[in-house]
């Protein structure tokens, strides 16, 4: 049994993230600390922040 650790978002991530979908960086951190690794729902979120 693995237990899988979340690292830090990296700060360069974030910033494409956040240029992408016109949110705050803080806001795109948060949005892909909780969604991980689906794309899918981080860009779901990140348009719903947006709107």
């Amino acid at each position: 049994m693995t237990d899988k650790v979340h690292a830090a978002t990296p700060l360069a991530e974030a910033t494409v993230f956040a240029k992408k979908h016109r949110i705050d960086i803080e806001d795109a951190r948060k949005i892909l600390e909780e969604h991980g690794d689906n794309r899918k729902a981080a860009d779901k979120a990140a348009r719903r922040i947006a709107a």
